[in-house]
Formats: structure tokens, C-alpha cells, sequence
């Protein structure tokens, strides 16, 4: 074999140039050429090159030019395709498409019946033409001189003989019977009276003969000799009688193949089948009706029509009876130009998508996806939807350089379609296609028109929005996707859809890992709580699995963590060199934190004793006054101090201020003595959000004064003119000095003086007396200004203002 090659190398350098590469050699059975496979040096694309030795078969050379000279001038779609020829004095050599020997085939019997007929219908056509059309006879046909293109298609070949009945010195006369394998497929009469009896009988009687023991062949394996003319074994029954006329002894009473071909395409023949027709009407498939391509659709893929019930067993179906190859190579390449520009739509797509699954990688890249692409750039709003459906079909075949790149900046126009379906199939379609995509790509682009989906006017979208970001949450980059989740679930459970709030019920249900445990106990959880009282049972049995799904993370988090971040006692009095004022429960007491703090409760009620002393105006001491261990001198009593006395030592007992003291004391603890109450009270002045119980260290403008400390709860209905004109009196603003009898008296003890109020009919008495009461009764419309101010206690009249309070 090497030394072959180097010797055509060297016999091709010497003569013309021939630009194929010679390949492997094939075996095919005996004939004057030799079969190789080749490639094109341009393009590399692949083809088949016969050769001829001229100086080992020169009485068999006038056969091969005669060969070169009919494939070159003889162009009919059933003749094999010529590429190039190169004739020296040594070889002649013919480029032709890639061709397989139908030996091969009939051989295994790996064509069905169906093929089979296919492939005789074709090769019919093609003696048709030879007989009818160019006048000729091809004298050598038999299975060994046909051949099947990369398309499948029957290819007739061996034109060796092959001549034209005008010419009265036609080489089939003289060269007829060094055809190798002559003998055993020569006519009847041929045999008995020599080449020269097809002058004396019809032209197309060597041909019809030759055409009956083809059908013999390819259903039965070799033709061994005349005998078998004529047996119908294996042979279709609707085929018999025609065939039988077919190698009539007689040549005057056979069928010629045209006649044959005709008796099979009618009504019921045996030419009648759905693979025939549909290599009928493949060609100019965009020149057709509506009418016409629905008519070749049902052909292309019959049993769906039929029945959608089970496509891929029709599939497989339509590979096992039709030849695989065909589709490729000639249905695959009608229908794409069909659906890209004769309007074939998506049911011609569909059909696409179902051969592609017969193609190789390399196959479906070179053919199929470039089609895909143009296609996505597609106005038509049905071929698109076609797209995004099909592309679980093709998504495996396309790489991700075409997907990122080319296919996701076309698709990204129909997530703001106005068509729904469009926007709905868009959506659906990104599970698909995120495995294809870039990080840049998902947490960028792709977010950006999900964050618009996802409050899309079609509940339905919102709905698939929601699935599709619990579904793809694993390629959502680490930094975003917390954030992007949660919000986007959040809302859904707002949803007023109940499937688009179910759903985002099962999102958080599946994407908990994806959230670190302060999300899932301050954002996730507040969220779920308002489903589990949800109008639809769907809803609330669907929010119970999510609660326990965050709530066995949360527990088994926080069995984990510390019992407390607070130091420990040692550390705290090594620091300070002292105990904490305030206890810490222990343990053993904190069984019940309700046991504990009612126990606290009870002992600071009676711990309580001693007298209250009040401020000079009569305020409570404000929280962020200084303490003072020993002694306090006027005006520094805190109002829980002062609270605390009242509980003590009430002026007339009742239960009702007894219960909103306790309530107070509730939340002060029941260890140490004056000095800690004091510092507790301090601890709630220093939260914002308890700052009713600040009292502010400089006295409002507009504040209402407090109750006297000889009856600090009960003004009687009246206002308290002497405690609102000590309050003026203290104030640094005031340069005007009080009238006679006005001014605040000086205290003694250390203690203030306690201001009487001036009765309607005694005291100063007569006119002057009154003119006194309305005198100071004028400035007692500005207490009604303090109503404002939320930080001092209201005055109700009542004894349990503070509990009210509560």
C-alpha cells in the first residue's frame, strides 16, 4: 500500500497537477477501477477517487475513457457526481463525491424494505432517463456498479459501456463482455446471438433484464445466474407480477424500467410509499403552500401526526424505516431554509429538532447550529417560542462561547416582549441556558430582567420568576446572592397570587443554605410568620415547613452558642474591685425567668421604707443627675424613688394604687439597698426607647408642673396655682418678681416648704381676696400646652396614673 502511494505521488508529480489527497483504499468487487478515499487539499472536505492503471489494463482502457467521458457529460441526480478528472499516459483518475459500494449494505441487510424500495425508485429514475431522455443503454447494471452518497441517495456508476443507440460504432458492441462479472448478468438473448442482438430488439431490453436481477440482489444477497431470474423470494408480493415481465426471456414482451416505475407510483403500487413521496417533494420545500409543506410534514414525521403521544418512540420509528443519512444530508438542510426564509415556521423547526437528534457533535455544529443562531435574531414571535422550547433538545450540542455570546444577547428581548408567552417562555428558558452562561453574565445582565419579571403585571411570570431563582440560587455569585434572594422571596410571599406566594414558600424552603443564620432569625423568619395565618390552607400548611425548616436551623445554631457574653463574675470584681450591684440569675434560679422575677418583685416591695422626699418644684429628679449615697439634698428624688415612697407609705391605701406600684417595682431587682435602686433607675433612663421615665434635668418651657408633696396625686379637679407660680419662680428666664404673698417660702430643715392653696372664702378674704385668686388664676391656661410633651406623666386625676402608664 505504501509503495502504491508513493508511486501515484511520483506519477502525479510528472503529470498534470491533481489537487486531491488519495486515503485509504476500498474494497469493492471486481472492476477495472480502483476505489480510494480521498480528500479535497483546499477545503479538506472528503470525496472518493477512482483510478486506472493504463499501462496494466491497456485492452481495457478505451472502457475507462468511455467511463470518463459519459460521468462528465451525463448529469442527472441519480449519476454519481464528478469533481475532476486527470488523464496521463500512465493513469487516469476520477474525482467524484464521497461514495460507499452498495455491496456493503446488501451485504449485512442492513436497509429495511423500505429503503430498499426508496433506492430502486431512484435508480429507476435514473435508467429511465438514460433510456428515454439520452437514447443510451447502460449495459452493465448490477448491484456492484451502484454506490450510496454521504446523503444516503443510490448512485448509479460503472459507465464503462455505457452507449448511445445513435451511434452505430458504440463501444457496447465490441466491449460488452470484458465487463468484469459479464456472464452472469448478461440477457438471454445476448448470450445465445453476441452484443450485437440489442440493434435488433428494443432499446431498452438489456436494461430492463439487468434492472430484474438488481431487485433479485437486493433482496435476496448475489445473483448467481439466469436461473434465479424471476424467483420472487423475499421480494415484496405488490412487486412481483411487474418484476416477473422485467426478465421475460423474450425481450419483446419485457417491461421497460420506465413502464416498471410508472406500474409502481400509482394508487396502492409499490412505489407508493410515504419515504418516496417524501424525496419527491423535498426539493424547492419554500416554494410550496401552506397546504403542500403541512402535507410534507406529515410525511417527514407520519406517526406523530398520528399520535403526540409518544415522540420519541415515533422517532426512532421514522430512523429505523427511513435512511438515517438521507435526513441528514438532504431533508435536514430543505427544512432549515425552509424555516429561516419560506415561512416553514415552527412546526418545520420542530421536525428539525427531531433529526438533529440523530447528528454527531461535529455534525450538529457545522449544520444545525448556525441556522440556531440566525434564528434567535428572528422577529417572529412564534419561531422564538419554537426556539426557547427546543432548547433542552439542542442545549448539550451548543457551546458555551455560542450560548454567552451570541444566543443570550438575542433571547434577552423576550423578557420585555409584550407578548406574555413570549416573556413566560423566556423565563422558563434560563434554566436551561445557566449552565452555559458567565458569572458576569447571571449576576449582571440576567438578574437585572429577572428583577423585572419578578413584578411583572402576569402572575404566572412573577410565579416562574420565583422557581426559577430558587432553582439557579447555586450560580448566583456568593456576594449578591443572599441579598437578591431574600428580597425577591420576601416580596413574593406578598404575592396577592397564592401560587406565586406558595412558591416562594418552597424557594426558601430549598435555598435555606444560602443564608447565614442573623437572615434567617431577623429578615426570613418575621416574613414567614404573617403565611401561617394565610387565607388558603396551601398556603399556611406550606409556610409550617418552611417555619420548621428555619427553626431546626436556628435551635441547632443556638444550642452551640455561649450561655452569656456578659464577663464573668470574678473578672468584673477584680476589675472593680467590687461585686456588681446588680445580680445575675443563676442557673438553678433562671428555670423560670417568670419564678425569678416575681420573687424580685416581692422582696423589693418589702425592702421599701423610708420617707419620700420631693424636689423643690416638686419634678422627680432626672435620670442623668448624679447619685449620692448618703444624703440627697432637695429637689434630687428620682421619680421612682418617690413612686416608691408613695407604695410605702400611702396617704389613704387602695388596691388599685397598690397594684400599679407593684407593677412598677416589677422590673427592679430586690438586691442592695437605696443606692442600688437609684442606679437601676438609672440603667432604664439611659434606653431611647424608655424615655417616658427621664425626667429632663432643665425644666420645658411648657412643662406642667408636678402635684404638691402633701398630696402629690390629688389636685381635687383644681388647678394648683401655688405649685405652677413656684415652678415660674424658679426659673432663670424671670427677671419680674411674684406679687406680695406670692413668693415661694424659704425652706427650713432642709426641707421645702409646703405651699397651701388659697381657698375661695378664707385666707385674705373680701375683694382682695378674689382679686388675688383671679390674678393668679390667669397664667393656669399655659398647663394645658404640656399636654404635648409625652415625657412627663400625665395628671388623670386618678391614683394609678403610672400604671396606666404601663
Amino acid at each position: 500500500m505504501e509503495f502504491f502511494k508513493s508511486a501515484v505521488a511520483s506519477a502525479i508529480s510528472k503529470g498534470p497537477p491533481f489537487p486531491y489527497t488519495f486515503g485509504d483504499q476500498v474494497d469493492i468487487d471486481a472492476s477495472i477501477w480502483t476505489l480510494y478515499n480521498g480528500t479535497k487539499r483546499e477545503d479538506g472536505s472528503n470525496c472518493s477517487i477512482f483510478s486506472f492503471d493504463v499501462t496494466t489494463n491497456k485492452s481495457r482502457l478505451p472502457m475507462a475513457r468511455n467511463a470518463v467521458k459519459k460521468l462528465r457529460t451525463l448529469r442527472h441526480p441519480g449519476v454519481i457526481k464528478v469533481l475532476d478528472t486527470v488523464e496521463t499516459e500512465t493513469y487516469i483518475y476520477i474525482a467524484t463525491e464521497r461514495l460507499i459500494p452498495l455491496r456493503w449494505h446488501t451485504k449485512r441487510k442492513s436497509m429495511s424494505t423500505e429503503t430498499l424500495k426508496w433506492g430502486l425508485f431512484g435508480i429507476a429514475q435514473t435508467i429511465k432517463f438514460i433510456n428515454d431522455e439520452a437514447s443510451s443503454v447502460h449495459g452493465a447494471l448490477r448491484v456492484s456498479s451502484l454506490y450510496t452518497s454521504e446523503s444516503g441517495e443510490w448512485k448509479v456508476g460503472c459507465f464503462e459501456v455505457l452507449s448511445s443507440m445513435k451511434d452505430d460504432d458504440a463501444i457496447i458492441y465490441n466491449y460488452g463482455s470484458l465487463v468484469p462479472d459479464a456472464g452472469r448478468y448478461t440477457p438471454p438473448e445476448l448470450a445465445k446471438s453476441g452484443w450485437d442482438a440489442i440493434k435488433r430488439n428494443p432499446l431498452t431490453a438489456v436494461d430492463a433484464y439487468n434492472f430484474g436481477t438488481l431487485i433479485f440482489e437486493v433482496f435476496n444477497g448475489d445473483f448467481m445466474s439466469g436461473d434465479q431470474a424471476g424467483q420472487t423470494k423475499n421480494i415484496p408480493p405488490t412487486m412481483h407480477s411487474t418484476y416477473r415481465r422485467l426478465v421475460n426471456a423474450n425481450p419483446k414482451a419485457r417491461v421497460s424500467v420506465g413502464n416498471f416505475l410508472e406500474q409502481g407510483r400509482r394508487s396502492g403500487g409499490f412505489f407508493n410509499t410515504p419515504l418516496i413521496k417524501l424525496t419527491d417533494s423535498v426539493d424547492n420545500l419554500g416554494m410550496k403552500t401552506e397546504e403542500e409543506r403541512e402535507e410534507f410534514l406529515k410525511l417527514v414525521v407520519r406517526p406523530t401526526y398520528a399520535s403526540d403521544a409518544n415522540d420519541n418512540s415515533d422517532l426512532d420509528r421514522l430512523s429505523d424505516d427511513f435512511p438515517e443519512d438521507y435526513f441528514k444530508m438532504k431533508i435536514l438542510p430543505e427544512l432549515l431554509k425552509s424555516v429561516e426564509f419560506g415561512g416553514g415556521g415552527p412546526k418545520v423547526f420542530s421536525v428539525v429538532m427531531k433529526i438533529s437528534t440523530k447528528l454527531t457533535d461535529d455534525e450538529f455544529e457545522t449544520r444545525v447550529t448556525p441556522a440556531v443562531v440566525r434564528l434567535f435574531s428572528s422577529p417572529d414571535r412564534a419561531i422564538r417560542v419554537s426556539l426557547l422550547d427546543n432548547l433542552p433538545v439542542m442545549i448539550d450540542r451548543l457551546s458555551q462561547r455560542i450560548v454567552n455570546d451570541k444566543i443570550f444577547p438575542q433571547m434577552v428581548s423576550g423578557f420585555t416582549d409584550v407578548a406574555p408567552v413570549v416573556r413566560e417562555q423566556t423565563v422558563k428558558a434560563v434554566l436551561t441556558i445557566i449552565g452555559k452562561l458567565s458569572d458576569r453574565t447571571i449576576n449582571g445582565e440576567l438578574l437585572k430582567y429577572l428583577a423585572k419579571t419578578s413584578n411583572d403585571e402576569q402572575p404566572g411570570i412573577r410565579t416562574n420568576t420565583t422557581i426559577c431563582l430558587g432553582k439557579i440560587s447555586k450560580n448566583l455569585g456568593v456576594s449578591t446572592r443572599s441579598k437578591v434572594l431574600i428580597a425577591a422571596f420576601t416580596r413574593s410571599l406578598r404575592d396577592p397570587f397564592v401560587h406565586a406566594r406558595n412558591a416562594a414558600l418552597m424557594a426558601l424552603a430549598v435555598t435555606s443554605d444560602a443564608f447565614n443564620e442573623d437572615d434567617c432569625a431577623n429578615r426570613i423568619l418575621p416574613s414567614l410568620c404573617p403565611c401561617l395565618i394565610d387565607k388558603e390552607r396551601l398556603i399556611r400548611d406550606q409556610a409550617n415547613k418552611a417555619m420548621d425548616v428555619y427553626l431546626q436551623r436556628i435551635r441547632k445554631f443556638a444550642s452551640a452558642m455561649a450561655d452569656t457574653a456578659l464577663p464573668p463574675p470574678s473578672s468584673l470584681e477584680a476589675s472593680t474591685g467590687q461585686a456588681p450591684r446588680m445580680s445575675t440569675p443563676q442557673p438553678s434560679e433562671a428555670a423560670s425567668w417568670a419564678g425569678w422575677a416575681i420573687s424580685s418583685f416581692t422582696n423589693k416591695v418589702s425592702a421599701a421604707a423610708g420617707e419620700i422626699t420631693p424636689t423643690t418644684n416638686g419634678a422627680p429628679r432626672p435620670s442623668s443627675a448624679p447619685l449620692v449615697a448618703d444624703r440627697r439634698p432637695p429637689g434630687t428624688a428620682s421619680a421612682s424613688a418617690l413612686h416608691r415612697q408613695a407604695v410605702a407609705t400611702p396617704p389613704v391605701a387602695s388596691a388599685r394604687t397598690s397594684t400599679s406600684s407593684n407593677a412598677h417595682d416589677y422590673f427592679h431587682d430586690s438586691n442592695g439597698g437605696a443606692d442600688e435602686e437609684i442606679e437601676i433607675d438609672d440603667a432604664w433612663g439611659d434606653m431611647e426607647e424608655e424615655s417616658f421615665f427621664d425626667a429632663s434635668s432643665e425644666a420645658p418651657k411648657a412643662t406642667k408642673p408636678a402635684p404638691s408633696a402633701a398630696n402629690p396625686f390629688d389636685d381635687n379637679g383644681e388647678p394648683d396655682f401655688a405649685g405652677w407660680l413656684a415652678a415660674q419662680a424658679g426659673k432663670k428666664t424671670s427677671a419680674k418678681p411674684l406679687p406680695k404673698g406670692l413668693a415661694k417660702a424659704s425652706p427650713s430643715n432642709g426641707r421645702p416648704a409646703v405651699t397651701t392653696r388659697v381657698a375661695s372664702t378664707g385666707g385674705i378674704g373680701g375683694a382682695g381676696a378674689k382679686k388675688a385668686a383671679t390674678t393668679a388664676a390667669k397664667p393656669a391656661a399655659k398647663p394645658v400646652v404640656a399636654k404635648k410633651i409625652d415625657t412627663a406623666p400625665k395628671e388623670t386625676g386618678e391614683d394609678d396614673g403610672w400604671g396606666d402608664g404601663w
